[in-house]
């Protein structure tokens, strides 16, 4: 019987002895400061629109337009991964690495796309 009330008071001191009124260098506050102090975070541009479009040498095209109206993914293969084609302000012409161009909107009939080993051709919706 004399164990149980000891066994409670080494239990009460020993949580008593982490207790201290100096406030912690480090803690939620502070990881909460520094999340707020980070930049915004900003997400991708969303599909507006996915087209396919016929070109002069009978190649199909499927242009998936982004809401930033200064890129989108071009598609010049149906097995193919997309290329992301991007303009320095909207309505100018949209270019990626490689050779790739696009000149256009998504309300277009026409398109003007430039892919590696092609030259330009105007290509319809």
């Amino acid at each position: 019987m004399t164990r149980t009330p000891t066994m409670l008071a080494l239990a009460a001191a020993a949580a008593l002895a982490g207790c201290s009124n100096n406030n912690p260098s480090t803690g939620a506050a502070d990881a909460a400061d520094a999340s707020n102090a980070a930049a915004p975070i900003e997400l991708p541009p969303s599909i507006t629109a996915a087209k396919a479009y016929r070109c002069a040498d009978n190649r199909v095209v499927q242009v998936d337009w982004l809401s930033d109206n200064k890129s989108a993914n071009i598609r010049v293969d149906k097995t193919a991964a997309p290329v992301h084609l991007t303009a320095p302000e909207p309505g100018q012409p949209m270019t990626a690495e490689g050779g790739y161009e696009l000149s256009g909107t998504p309300s277009d009939a026409s398109v003007r796309i430039t892919v590696p080993g092609k030259a330009a051709q105007s290509c319809k919706a």
